[in-house]
């Protein structure tokens, strides 16, 4: 067994209320061995803005440091143990270049590394997720059973909270997210994934390797985890599911919290359901690499290439530096990774969401209305909608494991 101990990474920014739940799951996982890590982080200058949600973040996260400390001498005399990083307290919060939760997991991930040996497996969480006792061992099996591999995105869902307009948000943009990735596996893209902090696991060894966190403004977790698809192979199924808390914040630019914050009326344009052909287009682009090697051919996806890369020699210097048709199939995938493919899926004309949806779920099955409207059909049906489609992905993501295992 090449994994052993676990690393748990947890950012945290006014989370006190999720500390007693958080804590209370993991001091009851069947797994024993493993560390906590906690960063509790906010700007500098909040203890003294003048800004009341900014004053009131602030004195969450003292307090949520008080618990930290208390839980942590408790702890003191066997595991886990629980290291606690301050970025709150005056003198210590981020400054204005660096700041936000990418910071905080760098942050976190370099103590871990300064820790820990290689053969570490780190498990990426946040403080409002929720996870079985089981989770811990589960995840370390599954990376035992494929030690080889260098990441796993863990399957995620989002209870519903209650409130009819939050769950609405939620549930609209879930769908979105389920819908692009379901599209990918379809074709077998190696950048079909789905990147969340909090269902991230991944060993120290390959971490290192791909040289770690890049903090940006927001989507520090897709790059980290399209540096792994990159470099090696991805697990995408488990037996457990994560479990995050659906909330509206702004504290990132984009992802589940603001498209929570902005309400049902604002998804159409921030995330739309792409269109088939979109997807279509770049799986033909794909099945053209191979050929490529030979000489160059004209792909659905060359005069977006050539605009977006500046030039109209795409292939040539790949087949000048990689020697190999398999390198040079590879150096294809990196230059049209994932980002490439979402900024073309982005020059297609849209139809509306729920137009796309019956088409697209009219290939699989699904039972989808034709009066479905994400702004007015009934919660309980959208919610249906919703767990039909996380049962067919869970489907297609034990497919994808099991056909890269056997390419291999």
């Amino acid at each position: 067994m090449r994994y052993r101990h676990i690393a748990i990474a947890i950012p945290m920014l006014a989370e006190l209320d999720n500390l007693p739940e958080l804590f209370e799951s993991l001091m009851h996982q069947s797994f024993s061995d493993f560390t906590v890590y906690c960063c509790v982080n906010n700007p500098e200058g909040w203890a003294q803005s003048g800004n009341d949600i900014e004053q009131a973040m602030y004195r969450n996260n003292q307090a949520s440091l008080t618990h930290l400390y208390h839980l942590a001498e408790k702890m003191h005399q066997g595991p886990p143990a629980l290291h606690i990083i301050d970025r709150s307290s005056p003198g210590k919060g981020w400054e204005p270049k660096r700041r936000g939760v990418g910071w905080a997991r760098k942050t976190l991930m370099e103590s871990i590394a300064k820790h820990h040996d290689d053969d570490t497996l780190i498990v990426s969480l946040d403080a409002d997720t929720a996870i079985s006792t089981t989770y811990l061992a589960s995840v370390a099996d599954r990376m035992n059973t494929h030690p080889s591999h260098n990441a796993l995105c863990v399957p995620y869902y989002h209870p519903l909270s209650g409130d009819a307009d939050q769950d609405r948000a939620m549930l609209r943009y879930e769908v979105y997210m389920r819908h692009y990735l379901l599209s990918l596996l379809e074709s077998g893209n190696p950048y079909a994934f789905t990147a969340l902090g909090s269902a991230m696991v991944f060993p120290l060894w390959a971490y290192r390797r791909v040289g770690g966190y890049t903090p940006l403004q927001g989507g520090e977790d897709f790059y980290l985890m399209q540096k792994f698809a990159k470099t090696g192979k991805m697990l995408l199924d488990c037996s457990e599911t994560v479990r995050p808390q659906g909330r509206p914040s702004m504290r990132v630019p984009f992802g589940t919290g603001p498209a929570i914050a902005k309400g049902i009326d604002s998804l159409s344009a921030a995330y739309p359901l792409f269109p088939a052909e979109g997807f279509q287009a770049v799986a033909d682009t794909y099945a053209t690499f191979p050929n490529l090697y030979d000489h160059d051919i004209e792909t659905p996806m060359t005069p977006f290439l050539q605009q977006q890369l500046r030039t109209d020699d795409l292939w040539q210097p790949l087949r000048n530096n990689f020697k190999t048709r398999e390198l040079f199939v590879h150096a294809c995938h990196e230059r049209v990774d994932g980002l490439r493919i979402l900024q073309f899926l982005k020059t297609f004309n849209l139809r509306p969401a729920e137009e796309e949806l019956r088409q697209w779920g009219a290939r699989h099955q699904l039972p989808i209305k034709k009066d479905l409207n994400f702004a007015t059909s009934p919660i309980a049906e959208i919610n249906n909608l919703r767990n039909s489609i996380f049962e067919l992905e869970a489907q297609l993501r034990r497919h994808c494991d099991n056909s890269r295992r056997n390419n291999l």
